[in-house]
């Protein structure tokens, strides 16, 4: 799917951020080998890429998911979000780096169930969160509970939302173009 830009938003690099999106700019760059095109939208006004960068740091180490779960949920809330560069960036972080099952990751980019019941749980639990505006029937926050995850697992899921929400949203309008690195998973 086409998008276009709903917004004209500069995107900004290390010469042109503030100093402290220059530092996640430079840094990211020095991780991952290049800048991903959300950051430099997102750095357009700093509290954006600064407030995704905490959440997801947040998530990836203190929501008590494992790789696999982590990028299950983030996923899911792309897909319901329907945003093509967060699907295919976490697609190849699912693939690459967190080894979700293949099956899975296709079921994740089908929108159909998952082959592995957990990892199901928790893709559908994801998925009413965010289409319901984080208000589930009280079945299907039992239901989810009962698949092994905990209370603390439910906020690392409104933690994800928020943190997606910054990426999913400055992707819609900014028509975020999908990085090489990720081109091997875009969204058809």
């Amino acid at each position: 799917m086409t998008r276009h830009p709903l917004l004209d938003i500069t995107p900004v690099t290390p010469e042109t951020a503030t100093a402290p999106v220059a530092a996640i700019l430079e840094n990211t760059q020095s991780k991952l080998g290049f800048i991903p095109n959300m950051y430099g939208y997102m750095g357009a006004l700093p509290g954006v890429l600064e407030g995704y960068m905490a959440a997801y740091a947040s998530f990836r180490n203190d929501a008590g998911f494992t790789p696999p779960e982590q990028e299950t949920v983030f996923l899911s809330v792309s897909a319901v979000n329907g945003c093509t560069y967060c699907t295919a960036a976490h697609s190849m972080i699912a693939d690459k780096i967190s080894k979700l099952p293949a099956a899975d990751l296709a079921a994740l980019r089908d929108g159909t169930p998952l082959p592995d019941a957990k990892l199901n749980a928790l893709a559908t639990f994801t998925r009413s969160m965010v289409k319901k505006r984080g208000m589930p029937d009280k079945p299907e926050v039992d239901t989810f509970l009962a698949a092994g995850f905990t209370p603390k697992h439910v906020l690392g899921i409104v933690q994800a939302i928020a943190c997606k929400t910054y990426s999913n949203f400055v992707n819609h309008l900014a028509a975020t173009e999908v990085d090489a690195a990720f081109a091997g998973y875009k969204v058809a």
